[in-house]
Formats: C-alpha cells, sequence, structure tokens
C-alpha cells in the first residue's frame, strides 16, 4: 500500500487548484484520476460547446489565461488544452486512468482503494465535481415506444438524432443552448421550461461576468446567504458562449420559432402533462433579473463608470401565450426524442465515510465535512458564488488547503477559520 499525506480524488480544475495550493504548502499529494487529465471536460459534453464565461476569466492559481482572444469563449478542446497545460506547468502528480472504488476511515486518516492499488493518508480531498450523473425525472423511464428518451450528457450533435420534433426538458444553460442548435438543425423543438435564472450575455456593453466579477456578486460568501441550501441548489445561468457574444433566452428562442411549454411534471397514458406555473415562473425570472441589473447600475455610479459605459437598459419581458398547453401527446409521432437537461448529482457511491444525506449529497460547511480531513472541492456555492466556476477554484483551494493545513498540524479550526476572507 502506497502513502501520502494527501490524496485528491478528481484532476480537473478543482483538483488541479488544490494540487498546485498543497504544493505551495509542501504537502505531499497525489491525484487520482479515473481518465486522463480533465477527463470530465472530455466526455458528456455535445460537439460545439464553449465555456459560458470568457476566457480571461480562467483564473487558476498562479496561471491565468494568455491567448489571443480573451474576452472569446474557449471550446471544450481550448478547455482541456488549458487545464492540461496547466497540470504541466504545476508539475501536478497525477495518477491517470485510475478509477476509486473506496474511500474508507482508517485510524486517523483515510484508506483509498482504486482499480491500481490501495493508498493510505491524513486527508482526502474530493474534487471529482458536481456532474457526476444526470439527474433524471420519473418521467424518462416511461416514455411511449418510439419516443428515445436522452439525458443530455448523452447528445453531441443534431444529427445523432431521429428526424422529428424534439422536447427539450429544462431551461438553463444546457436546455437553451440545446433548443438553439436542435431548433437551428430544422427540427420542430418545444422547450419545457422550470425555474431558470435569466441573464443577457452582455449588459452596457460589457460581459455579464464582467460586471458580477468587477461588483463582487460572485465573490459572496456562504455564510452571508440567508439560506445557502437553496442557493446552492438555483439553476445555472441561462447563458451562452458565442463568438457574437449573443444572448440567447426564451424570447429570442420563440422569435426563431421555439415553442415553449411548463416544465413536464409527469406523464400518463403516453401523455406529457406539463406544470400550470409557466407565467409564474418566468415572472419571478424576469423579476430577479432587474433585481441583478438594479445591483450593477448601482454599483457602476457608486464608480463612476455610467460615463464611461452604455446607459442602463431593461430587456423585454420573457413572452408566454396567453394559454400555455397543461399536456403534450408523445405518442403521436410528432415528438421522436426527449432530451433531459434536467442537471446532474454527485456520485459518491465509492464514498464509504458517514458525510452523505439522505439523498446522497454530500454535507459540508464550506467544503469542511464533518469528518475530519475530508475536504470537496468543486460543488455549487462551496464557499463563493463563482464556486463551480474554473475561477472559483483558485479562492476555494485557498482556503481549504489552509485549514487542511491546521488539520495536519492538530489545530483546531473552524470551517470558517482559514485565514482568508472568511475567517
Amino acid at each position: 500500500m502506497r502513502t501520502t499525506t494527501t490524496v485528491i480524488i478528481g484532476a480537473g480544475h478543482a483538483g488541479l487548484a488544490m494540487s498546485r495550493c498543497l504544493t505551495d504548502r509542501s504537502i505531499d499529494h497525489v491525484l487520482l484520476e479515473r481518465g486522463d487529465v480533465a477527463h470530465s471536460w472530455s466526455t458528456g459534453r455535445w460537439d460545439s460547446l464553449r465555456l459560458l464565461t470568457p476566457s480571461w476569466q480562467s483564473r487558476l492559481p498562479g496561471h491565468r489565461y494568455t491567448g489571443r482572444d480573451p474576452d472569446g469563449y474557449m471550446t471544450m478542446p481550448e478547455v482541456i488544452g488549458y487545464l492540461r497545460g496547466y497540470a504541466t506547468v504545476i508539475d501536478a502528480p497525477v495518477a491517470t486512468n485510475t478509477e476509486v472504488t473506496s474511500v474508507r476511515v482508517d485510524g486517523d486518516g483515510y484508506v483509498v482503494t482504486t482499480t491500481d492499488g490501495s493508498w493510505r493518508a491524513r486527508t482526502v480531498v474530493l474534487a471529482s465535481g458536481a456532474c457526476g450523473v444526470p439527474e433524471l425525472p420519473a418521467p424518462a423511464a416511461e416514455l411511449p415506444s418510439g419516443v428515445r428518451s436522452m439525458a443530455a450528457a448523452e447528445y453531441r450533435k443534431p444529427d445523432q438524432l431521429e428526424h422529428g420534433g424534439v422536447l427539450i426538458a429544462g431551461a438553463s444553460a444546457t436546455g437553451i443552448q440545446l433548443a438553439d442548435e436542435i431548433h437551428r438543425s430544422g427540427r420542430p423543438v418545444i422547450l419545457a421550461v422550470g425555474g431558470h435564472v435569466r441573464t443577457p450575455r452582455t449588459y452596457r456593453g460589457m460581459d455579464i461576468m464582467w460586471w458580477l466579477d468587477a461588483a463582487g456578486i460572485l465573490d459572496e460568501r456562504h455564510d452571508e446567504v440567508d439560506d445557502v441550501s437553496r442557493v446552492r441548489s438555483l439553476p445555472s445561468f441561462q447563458l451562452v458562449g458565442t463568438p457574437a457574444r449573443a444572448t440567447i433566452d426564451l424570447n429570442t428562442l420563440q422569435a426563431s420559432g421555439v415553442r415553449i411549454v411548463g416544465r413536464v411534471a409527469g406523464l400518463r397514458d403516453g401523455t406529457a402533462l406539463l406544470s400550470g406555473s409557466l407565467r409564474n415562473v418566468c415572472k419571478l425570472a424576469d423579476l430577479k433579473l432587474v433585481r441583478m441589473l438594479d445591483a450593477i447600475d448601482e454599483w457602476a455610479t457608486t464608480h463612476g463608470l455610467d460615463g464611461e459605459v452604455e446607459a442602463p437598459h431593461r430587456p423585454e419581458p420573457t413572452f408566454v401565450q396567453p394559454s400555455p398547453p397543461l399536456a403534450i401527446p408523445l405518442g403521436t409521432g410528432e415528438i421522436k426524442t426527449v432530451i433531459w437537461a434536467t442537471g446532474y448529482r454527485p456520485d459518491f457511491r465509492w464514498l464509504d465515510v458517514p458525510v452523505l444525506d439522505h439523498k446522497g449529497r454530500i454535507e459540508h460547511d464550506g467544503g469542511v465535512t464533518p469528518v475530519p480531513g475530508l475536504y470537496v472541492m468543486g460543488m455549487p456555492f462551496l464557499r463563493r458564488r463563482k464556486s463551480t466556476l474554473i475561477d472559483g477554484a483558485a479562492d476555494d483551494a485557498t482556503d481549504l488547503s489552509t485549514h487542511l493545513a491546521g488539520h495536519l498540524a492538530g489545530v483546531a479550526v473552524g470551517p470558517r477559520e482559514s485565514g482568508s476572507p472568511l475567517g
């Protein structure tokens, strides 16, 4: 059995950020990756996907994007190359093609069992990410014959779909991008809309992520919100990264011919039953959008930027037809495919440590689990609003590596006592 001080599970952006921070502290460690570096970025993504954040925002500890298009949005091959290049630059000790099959407590540390032997470590960092397996609703397994049920993670390009109508369930970033691409391929598309966070690609002449970054909105801490569990369950921004910096939302999709309906609430006799709350869901998203833009405008005025950027404006409210349908027959041949863009959940089936709740979600306070020496990275709003972004990994890794170092030194530390502004 091999030994090390820390095992990091996952060599994506979160695991690599933690590796760099541990190296800076001279803490020996190994990263265990089931595939190659950036495995999850190279699998489970469709061909045309680009990052939703501009390239300048791909900041990792000691490393920034230095390419020719900082305001563009990296393609998946570019993201993979960026992360693998970072792994090389920081000389990350990655064991590739090594799948973890068990993590269990052993004395004052852990035993991590893999397909390539076992490791004993005093601390473990779970950096395998929040997108382990698709979160599929019950109707996904109940579709009538002749209608293909597909998780968004299985989708690659329109050519893999049968000719005919496509129902997409979910209208966050993934849902709207697939609706746009598949509709442009000539297939009729119906988009079933649940809760979403409406966000323009640009505002007042600047990328929306520039505003959220500059105004400090993305730096809001997990201990500064009233209900962090609710915030962690919010859908992702309704954003698309395109060379044209286009805003694609429910209005632009409808203008192109995509139909929007309420979320899929169930299935009965081959008919998709739809929620009647579409109008209220869209009104709430519009209201939250206005609040966000109000906060940006206030920050711009306070910092004297009003004369340097475009004047404030507000997008048109989301259009909803007077009487949205409450059901869609799926057995008529009109709908050939249903794509479930309903989110993901972590996959911790190999974690033999009592830190999971009844839904299989890991319990933690800012990435610090109840079991000493076990940490988690890459989860929604882990320590800040930006935690799931590449850009968020640096600050989270800095905080948690400080906490981890204190644990190794026998210093009694709480989840917020990390030597950072969270302390």
